[in-house]
């Protein structure tokens, strides 16, 4: 189970002005713990529970969505949902939580646990189990069981479904309570078929995480973002509604069918699931822009960096004063264009937030990664940061132009994302024109894989400090500093080659002394240049860049940083 999810809202999430943490909240550390439990489950021939249904009822609650009570939903059907809801003014999900639920505490609502037995089985090989509302999670989440033949069913919240923990032992709620969320379980062993392991969550806003066999949970993705970022603030739309489609009894594959909404926006998504060593997501969207939207962030990524490699990265940032080498659950940016590939390390510390844009016409690709895969960089027992995938996003429909946008949020809190990356269309979403993504998400463990194209070499690390020691400056040059990249790829040489060269560039400044050398240690090959700030500095931010070249042709990726 992901308990860190479970302590997350949209207070703590990137996009919003750091923020003091609650007093309740425990630290990062200790909420990442994630146990991915075996969840036998009961099989259930009608997808759901009848006894809850009557219940339900008898109480007269009805279905909240509108549309839904003739026919199998279906994308396409939810689509015209979505449309209907884009068109009419914004009605926000119920949060009316009963007292006692409320006034839970963190402690408190981690001891709900959904009561393994009662986990609805769908297909051989899947099954699921609800969230409860309380504490920060106070939005009831509509959850719908489609079956293979016939209409949806709702599924009725009961209190019998949960261990509700020594606060609300022996209290009721009505089935009109509902749920926060869901999260899915897979039997990844085909000869162990009653052991499934939770490998997707859905939880609070849009945010949705996934993983792969032997992976932890890391960053998130979301339906939507608007407006990160931006002066007024970001707006986190919410996913209202869920539809789980029973699977064939043998399928290794799973459908979502989810309904979005907020007041700007309101959308249908179809989420195709396909757990396994890697995990894969096939995601197909409509969306209803209910006003003009310049700030539209299409198959956005969340995660967190506090500090790595070169520090917390930011020229005159704070030190951590942390016993572990490293923390952070991505450690940078890919953006893939024909003829390209991109490589930007992650960055905190900075005064202020730093939007930067990478522009993409046409986009192949982008993610946000964790390339250091090795527990000395981390130390962490616990949070196993070197098993947290990457996610990659492979657009094939409508994304047009625009430009992969990545926020860089400063924080020193380790429970609070403080990373998003998204594409950004270059024209604003406007009411009246639906946009309709289609993408594929894709967890990354080590590389190389084949999910990133092509055989360029990859950055593996970049280090960054004071050339005061190893390359002397009379007089003394302010603010310099010098950077190693190391890259590592199939098609480096593998001794020395006068054809392959180091090509370095800066917006502002110089990039000088660049040093080419071999790393037989790592079977790759190593860049160090030293930049030299230009006096006075520009307001805006200094781009430098540096790639390896043989015979005048890319045969790396391009190492991009921010100053």
């Amino acid at each position: 189970m992901d308990e860190d999810a479970e302590a997350r809202d949209d207070r703590g999430r990137a996009g919003r002005p750091p923020q003091a943490p609650d007093p309740e909240a425990p630290s990062r550390r200790h909420v990442l713990r994630t146990a991915v439990t075996a969840a036998a489950g009961g099989f259930l021939p009608s997808v759901m529970d009848l006894n809850a249904a009557r219940t339900m009822a008898q109480e007269g609650v009805t279905a909240p969505v509108a549309g839904t009570a003739a026919g199998p939903m279906t994308f396409e059907r939810l689509a015209g949902i979505a449309e209907q809801r884009g068109a009419a003014p914004y009605a926000a999900p119920r949060d009316d939580l009963p007292a006692p639920l409320a006034a839970l505490d963190y402690d408190a609502y981690r001891e709900i646990r959904f009561r393994e037995p009662e986990s609805p089985r769908l297909g051989r090989h899947f099954s699921v189990q609800m969230f409860h509302r309380g504490f920060l999670h106070r939005k009831a989440v509509d959850l719908y069981l489609q079956p293979l033949q016939g209409p949806p069913r709702a599924i009725p919240y009961a209190a019998r479904l949960f261990d509700l923990g020594p606060k609300l032992a022996g209290q009721d709620f009505p089935a009109s309570l509902g749920f926060a969320g869901f999260r899915l379980h897979y039997a990844f062993h085909p000869d162990r078929p009653d052991f499934r392991e939770e490998f997707a969550v859905f939880l609070g806003a849009s945010y949705f995480r996934l993983r792969g066999r032997d992976q932890e949970y890391g960053l998130s993705a979301r339906g939507a973002a608007i407006g990160t970022g931006a002066p007024e603030g970001e707006e986190f739309p919410d996913f209202v509604a869920h539809w789980l489609c029973e699977p064939e009894p043998d399928a290794r594959a799973i459908t979502v069918l989810s309904l979005l909404d907020s007041p700007s926006l309101s959308g249908a998504f179809r989420f195709v699931i396909t757990p396994g060593e890697t995990s894969r997501i096939a995601v197909t969207s409509a969306l209803f822009p209910r006003k003009s939207l310049p700030r539209l962030g299409l198959a956005p990524l969340t995660s967190m960096f506090l500090f790595g490699q070169n520090g917390p990265g930011a020229r005159g940032a704070q030190p951590f004063d942390d016993v572990r080498p490293q923390v952070h659950d991505s450690d940078g940016l890919v953006v893939e264009t024909p003829g390209d590939r991109l490589w930007r390390p992650l960055v905190n510390g900075r005064a202020q937030p730093q939007i930067s844009a990478f522009a993409a016409a046409p986009l192949k690709g982008f993610g946000l990664l964790q390339r250091e895969r090795n527990f000395a960089a981390y130390l962490d027992v616990l949070g196993r940061q070197e098993a947290r995938p990457g996610l990659w996003v492979a657009p094939e429909s409508g994304f047009g132009d625009g430009a992969v946008q990545l926020y860089e949020i400063p924080q020193r809190a380790e429970w609070v994302d403080n990373i998003v990356a998204a594409f950004v269309p270059r024209a604003a979403a406007q009411p009246g024109t639906p946009l309709r993504p289609a993408y594929t998400l894709t967890t990354v463990g080590p590389e190389p894989v084949p999910e990133l194209p092509g055989r360029l070499a990859r950055v593996v690390s970049t280090r960054v400090g004071s050339p005061d020691l190893t390359r002397p400056a009379d007089p003394p040059i302010p603010g310099r500093r010098l950077y190693c990249i190391d890259f590592v790829g199939p098609d480096l040489p593998k001794a020395e080659d006068p054809a392959l060269a180091a090509e370095v560039s800066a917006s502002a400044g110089q990039m000088v002394e660049p040093i080419l050398e071999r790393v037989p240690q790592i079977g790759g090959w190593r860049i160090c240049v030293e930049w030299r700030p230009p006096q006075p500095m520009p307001a805006g931010d200094v781009i430098l860049r540096a790639r390896l070249v043989r015979g005048g042709k890319p045969v790396s990726e391009t190492w991009d940083a921010a100053v």
